[in-house]
């Protein structure tokens, strides 16, 4: 695990949350890291290919998918 994945997971930790809960905002984070690094890579000109509309495309469409709010 590197250790964006652990900050993630203790960013949501939360004595006031049942572990449900804590799941729910674990996996809604990586979510919408996964649609911040497609943001990112999308902003410059990369070998990649991925231009800026597709990045946000892919970013609206993660979120979308895994039902995360803007």
């Amino acid at each position: 695990m590197n250790e964006r994945i652990r900050e993630l997971y203790y960013e949501c930790q939360d004595e006031s949350q049942s572990t449900e809960q804590c799941y729910q905002k674990f996996a809604e984070l990586i979510v919408r890291e996964c649609a911040e690094q497609s943001m990112s890579i999308g902003r410059y000109n990369t070998p990649s290919g991925i231009t800026p509309d597709l990045s946000i495309a892919i970013a609206v469409g993660l979120k979308k998918h895994f039902g995360v709010e803007e």
